[in-house]
């Protein structure tokens, strides 16, 4: 539990580091225009500052998720049989017209509709 907690506050440091980066280039930008300097690229201390902040980042985010998944789908198939590969439980229907077929189907009274809806 206090790792989980150290992930997350290094992830929200990494985040802040990273929009002060950002910022910091920003800002360079602008002071480059003002002095009517050309811009040929970042002082090395933003890079590196955008660098390290996007490491730890990245590395925070991935301790904080957890454990992936096998990307092949042949990895979850394996410990399915022929009987349960096409079964797919969020797509059963018990409330259709075909009951209504059944001999022993008897339909609610308006009643029994108003009492069910409320």
């Amino acid at each position: 539990m206090g790792s989980k907690l150290f992930n997350k506050l290094l992830l929200v440091a990494g985040f802040a580091s990273l929009a002060h980066a950002a910022f910091s280039a920003a800002h360079h930008r602008t002071y480059l225009r003002l002095t009517e300097q050309e811009w040929t690229s970042l002082p090395l201390d933003i890079i590196l500052q955008t660098v390290i902040s996007l490491v730890l980042v990245v590395y925070n985010i991935i301790q904080i998720v957890g454990n992936f998944k096998e990307i092949r789908a042949t990895v979850d198939m394996q410990q399915r049989t022929w009987d349960t590969l096409g079964n797919f439980p969020s797509f059963y229907t018990f409330n259709h017209r075909g009951r209504a077929l059944s001999p022993s189907y008897k339909p609610p009274r308006a009643n029994e509709l108003d009492a069910q809806q409320q």
